[in-house]
Formats: C-alpha cells, sequence, structure tokens
C-alpha cells in the first residue's frame, strides 16, 4: 500500500520564494555599494555668444578653472560669482562643469551635504522639473540643482517672488543627479 505524497501549503512556497529573492538583493545590493561609485563624464563647458540669459553650446570654451577655496575631495562645487557648477572626483579633478541660473535666494558661502534626492515634480515657478538634488535651506526655503524636464531655463520671475531653486541644463542635470548622492559634498564659494 503507498502512502499518498503531501502537497505542502500554497503559503509555505511564497514565503521560501520571498525569503530567497530578499536574500538574493541583498547580496546584490552589497556587491554593488562595494563596486565603483560613478562619476560624472568629462565634458568642455560652453560659453555664451550672445546676450541671452540662455547658455549657448555654438562655441566651446576653455575649460573654466576650479576655485582655489572650493575644499578637498570629492564633491560638488558651486560659485555664486560665476554662476557655475563644477563635479570634482575624489582625486580633485574637475570632471564636469557648466553654467547654472540661480534663483533669487542664494545659499550662503560654505559647506554641505546632499540630504533629500527628488526625481521629480513641479518647481514653485510652475515649470516640471526633474533630478532635483537638496542641500541647503535659506529664508524658510530650501535650496537645490534641478533641470526642467524640457531642458528649458527658467522663466522670468515676478517681482518679489523668492525662489530658490538652481536650474541647470537638462544634461547636466542627469550628471549632477549621477554624480550627487545623498551625503555628497556641496561646497559653495562667492
Amino acid at each position: 500500500m503507498s502512502v499518498p505524497a503531501r502537497r505542502l501549503p500554497s503559503w509555505v512556497w511564497v514565503t521560501g520564494l520571498t525569503v530567497g529573492a530578499v536574500a538574493a538583493v541583498t547580496v546584490l545590493a552589497v556587491q554593488a555599494d562595494r563596486g565603483p561609485h560613478p562619476t560624472a563624464t568629462a565634458t568642455r563647458p560652453h560659453a555664451s555668444t550672445s546676450a541671452s540669459p540662455r547658455p549657448s553650446a555654438s562655441k566651446p570654451a576653455a575649460p573654466a578653472a576650479l576655485p582655489d577655496d572650493s575644499g578637498t575631495g570629492r564633491r560638488v562645487v558651486y560659485s555664486l560669482g560665476q554662476k557655475r557648477v563644477w563635479l570634482v572626483d575624489a582625486s580633485d579633478v574637475s570632471r564636469r562643469s557648466f553654467a547654472v541660473w540661480p534663483g533669487t535666494v542664494s545659499p550662503d558661502p560654505g559647506t554641505y551635504t546632499i540630504s533629500v534626492r527628488t526625481q521629480a515634480t513641479t518647481g514653485s515657478d510652475g515649470v516640471q522639473i526633474e533630478h532635483i538634488v537638496y542641500f541647503a535651506a535659506k529664508s524658510g526655503l530650501s535650496i537645490a540643482f534641478s533641470n526642467a524636464v524640457d531642458g528649458s531655463s527658467p522663466p522670468a520671475v515676478a517681482a518679489g517672488k523668492q525662489t530658490s531653486g538652481i536650474r541647470t541644463g537638462k544634461a547636466d542635470g542627469a550628471a549632477l543627479w549621477t554624480f550627487g548622492g545623498t551625503g555628497t559634498k556641496v561646497v559653495v564659494v562667492s
């Protein structure tokens, strides 16, 4: 006389598969964290050839020099006076530099860290933005780098309105997003 095979309940199978999947994801996450971290690719910045507030890609210029007082190590450097950002790797080499459009409220010079990243939202000017990288606050406003989804420059700000977004070009925003993870140092210079 044979004994009938006993089937395992479906919840046992689901639990086993879930535990296995979580273990596999954990192992992959640990391996990814130990691997190389992405860095921005080197590009040449472009100078504006017109009176337009939008930087132009028509005439390449010499790379902008990294400010002397911008710290050391892997960091994002933002110059208030030059309205420019540099992505600097751990060996203190600038991997990318680009012009930006600052808001009406600027961070004070100093060292900050990227605290929050948001993939996409609507800016205070009503424009759809992406790659939002928050690093400071001032006058009750959060200060962040971002780019318009459609790649446009920011519209003119109404008189008396405060904005704290620092807009980048679309490709520059994607590079900053890749380079600037939570905890990345941001050095703001005059």
